[in-house]
């Protein structure tokens, strides 16, 4: 089998060049242009060698090239890297050695001198010949229900990462999941048997950050009465969870920033500093590298929160998983009907797991044991955020409800029956609506 090289350059010329020399000497080759396409072809194929450019046109003091390269030594420590780069940045090269690069070779290079290497490299045990590893045993996703292909892929970045210190950036719509993921991470970390505390950054305000945070000792304000510990101290060791990253001011930011640089902080009123080892996990449904574009968001603090990015997919890209949700909420209380289920298929969900977790309580709760279609529609009657899948208007009637109510009547030539049914509501709660906003349906 022909060992495959991924060259990751934002040079078109050299990723052609490269191509041209491997290929020539027998070698497949996976070309990447940027960070993005490199981690895709890393988590995708098994390469046997990476020729990594440390300078993309972003970010030519070469941060985004060593970013790649730790992560790329998570997911494929195996994997030998060259680096290329300029004679000017031989210091970021030094630099990439220590943070795992197997060589580098300096740009404009000798064609021998390159080939010498990579064969030299690439025929190391491993690379393509190597079978998966297998699964450790002891992987806890006991938190986690489904096992749908995306969130299968969800689970081996999850299993790539846990074991190392990696920070960790979760994104995803409200209700996917995101601190069970993070979770998750913890119990399956060298971590596992230290602190997993959780900080909902969206509920502290400004004035009490940095007590929150970092603590503060007695005397230090009006109404304190004693030392207190902040969230930081009481992770010493373990794992930090900020959920709701994107919501910090820039303020915050800058003192979160200083702690993740230094491990240290100081209390308030205390110029002590207290040195700390935490592993960092954060969360938004923000989109924070538009927010980084926009200057709502540190890059400093962005880059040092995302080392790995895990995205988690909304449940309408997991319907496979909601048939073994439904059974854990409904906790054998309650069995769904086929057609019930199939209908639950259908829905868009815009609360994603949690928006199925109140429907299958609310349900249960209104018709008992046996759930059929007609009892699940009734239940559905007056949710304002529900409607199927297949309907491509807006996903909550809530949001355009007027707008919604007349799309469906439009489209069932003012039938109310299918109009309702379009909706996922009932005749009923239709009619209120047609009489709330006035609508003509002559």
């Amino acid at each position: 089998m022909k060992k495959t090289i991924l060259v990751v350059d934002d040079d078109l010329a050299i990723r052609t060049s490269l191509m041209l020399i491997l290929e020539h000497e027998g070698y497949a080759v996976t070309l990447a242009a940027n960070p993005a396409e490199a981690m895709a072809a890393v988590r995708a194929a098994e390469p046997s060698l990476i020729l990594l450019d440390m300078n993309f046109s972003r970010a030519t003091s070469g941060n985004e090239g060593l970013t790649l390269l730790r992560q790329i030594r998570i997911f494929r420590p195996e994997v030998p890297v060259v680096l290329m780069t300029a004679w000017g940045s031989i210091p970021l090269a030094v630099e990439g050695m220590k943070a795992g690069a197997s060589d580098f070779i300096a740009k404009p290079w000798s064609n021998a001198a390159l080939l010498e290497l990579v064969a030299s490299l690439a025929s190391a045990p491993g690379g393509d010949d190597r079978a998966d590893a297998p699964e450790s045993d002891g992987f806890d996703r006991s938190l986690i229900i489904g096992n749908s292909r995306p969130m299968r892929r969800v689970l081996d970045v999850v299993r790539r990462v846990a074991a190392t210190n990696a920070s960790v950036l979760i994104m995803g719509e409200n209700g996917t999941g995101k601190e069970l993921i993070a979770e998750t991470i913890h119990r399956n970390s060298p971590r596992a048997t230290q602190p997993f505390v959780k900080v909902n950054l969206g509920g502290i305000s400004r004035d009490l950050f940095e007590s929150e945070m970092f603590g503060h000792r007695k005397g230090a304000f009006t109404g304190a009465v004693a030392d207190r510990k902040g969230r930081f101290e009481t992770a010493h060791r373990g794992t930090i969870f900020l959920d709701e990253i994107g919501d910090v001011d820039a303020g915050c930011q800058v003192k979160l920033l200083r702690v993740l640089q230094e491990h240290s902080f100081e209390p308030l009123g205390s110029s002590t500093p207290v040195r700390v080892d935490v592993r960092v996990v954060s969360a938004t449904n923000a989109p924070l590298p538009q927010m980084v574009v926009d200057g709502t968001f540190r890059e400093d603090l962005f880059y040092r929160l995302n080392l790995i990015t895990i995205t988690l997919p909304p449940l309408r890209e997991r319907v496979d998983d909601i048939e073994p949700l439904v059974r854990h909420f409904a906790r054998g209380q309650a069995e769904f009907s086929p057609a019930a289920m199939e209908l639950l298929r259908s829905l868009r969900f815009p609360g994603n797991i949690r928006e199925l977790k109140n429907l299958v309580e609310r349900t249960i709760l209104m018709f008992g044991a046996e759930i059929g279609e007609k009892e699940l529609r009734t239940a559905l009657a007056d949710s304002p955020v529900m409607r199927p899948a297949t309907n491509d208007a807006a996903a909550t009637i809530g949001a355009n409800e007027r707008a919604l109510v007349e799309e469906a009547l439009a489209a069932c030539g003012g039938n109310i029956t299918r109009a309702a049914a379009r909706l996922g509501i009932s005749r009923q709660a239709l009619y209120r609506r047609i009489e709330k906003f006035g609508i003509d349906l002559l």
